[in-house]
């Protein structure tokens, strides 16, 4: 049984704690938060011990663990986590700064320790699906991926001012799905975008409405759209064009059924957000963790994915204020 110890009680750390339930092999050892009231109440729903976040890393019962604390909080505890020998699930970004980034992974790999960056989109069925369709070659060569995600709404503006930017934050999510779906490493960024759903996200010095457009060295294309809202509900949507065919990823309704009377067709709504959207993801995500720590073999994405999606996001926010493509590598 994989002892994992669980680093911030918040939305996402609860996330990955009912995943683990659904895991064989796994259990939530103990939980850590700043907030005693947050970690009190994930220990009482998974039978955890309540620990502080020095003693989960330190303690020899513990074998791995899972970073879902705030940002800025990332980098002492996965180079406290890789020193003390623990694996490591670390939520998305790994960090802000792409050089804080690459001490981590000397930290990591001089550890011989396993890291697991939590781009949970990777693990969606239908994303998933597709990126084994275009490495079985169902429709050749890619040559366009479009990639849509929108919100319902926006986050409070207080989160937008400490989240590093929707690029950093939200596309970060898409640029990894890029790589993934590309198969090759971007070497040019352009991006615009504008603060057209909150005037106070412009004030706060982000921007709320974006589009990126990717390059690779052989010419490949990816076009990516988000928006912090959407009236209709949660958009995810997926493309791959290739030379022989199309693939296709839609959004995920609330349910199936379609009725056609005489004012025309009309079906469920999407999904409402990302905990219901991705929930399937979520598991797949904390199963192949578990099973690669069981088995000693090196999950990905890793922590040099999470490296290449902020190097794509800081050439992004770079191309934002240029108003010039930027080039990588």
């Amino acid at each position: 049984m994989l002892n994992i110890g669980i680093l911030g009680c918040g939305r996402i750390g609860q996330v990955h704690a009912r995943s683990l339930n659904h895991v064989d092999g796994a259990r939530v050892a103990a939980v850590a938060d700043a907030f005693p009231e947050a970690a009190n109440a994930l220990a009482e729903k998974t039978g955890a011990s309540v620990m502080s976040a020095d003693e989960i890393i330190a303690s020899d019962g513990i074998d791995a663990i899972v970073i879902g604390t705030p940002t800025d909080t990332h980098f002492d505890l996965i180079q406290a986590g890789a020193k003390a020998g623990k694996a490591i699930f670390c939520e998305k970004p790994v960090d802000m700064s792409a050089d804080r980034i690459r001490q981590c992974i000397e930290t990591v790999e001089a550890h011989g320790v396993m890291f697991l960056t939590g781009f949970n989109r990777r693990f969606d069925p239908g994303f998933a699906g597709i990126q084994a369709r275009i490495a079985a070659g169902d429709v050749g060569n890619v040559e366009l991926v479009t990639i849509l995600s929108r919100d319902p709404s926006p986050p409070p503006v207080s989160y937008i001012k400490s989240s590093g930017g929707l690029f950093r934050d939200m596309m970060i999510h898409d640029f990894d799905m890029a790589r993934f779906l590309l198969g090759e490493e971007v070497v040019q960024v352009y991006a615009t975008g504008s603060a057209l759903v909150d005037p106070a996200i412009g004030e706060a010095g982000d921007v709320d409405t974006a589009v990126a457009v990717l390059t690779t060295a052989s010419g490949k294309i990816c076009q990516i759209s988000n928006s912090r809202r959407a009236t209709y509900g949660y958009d995810q949507r997926v493309e791959v064009h290739g030379a022989r065919g199309l693939l296709r990823a839609e959004n995920m309704r609330e349910n199936n059924v379609e009725i056609a009377t005489e004012q025309g067709f009309r079906s469920a709504p999407t999904q409402n957000f990302f905990l219901e959207r991705y929930a399937n993801a979520y598991v797949a995500e904390m199963k192949h963790f578990v099973e690669c720590v069981a088995s000693g073999t090196a999950p990905s994405p890793s922590i040099r994915d999470g490296l290449a999606a902020q190097m794509i996001a800081d050439a992004a926010a770079q191309s934002l204020e240029t108003g010039a493509p930027v080039r990588l590598g």
